[in-house]
């Protein structure tokens, strides 16, 4: 019972972050695609990570698509605005 239940955390938890990013970035004035490309990489990575335990699928496989995303999701942090107050 309390996997079922962390998962929907989880998910609810996911979809409240989009939808608060996309809000801060519109707000911001941010475009394109190329400074959304870490907090992608980041959501798939909970994505994977959640597929990978509901589906039995926790393995050598999962973990290297989870590292393989975290490197990206670093790499890609060099496309953030920065804002300076």
């Amino acid at each position: 019972m309390l996997p079922i239940i962390l998962s929907i955390l989880l998910v609810i938890a996911l979809a409240y972050s989009v939808i608060m990013m996309l809000q801060k970035r519109k707000k911001t004035g941010v475009k394109g695609i190329k400074p959304l490309l870490s907090s992608i990489c980041l959501y798939l990575v909970s994505i994977t990570n959640l597929l990978a335990y509901w589906l039995d699928f926790l393995g050598v496989l999962s973990w290297s698509i989870t590292i393989v995303l975290l490197i990206l999701g670093a790499y890609f942090t060099k496309y953030l605005h920065n804002n300076e107050v």
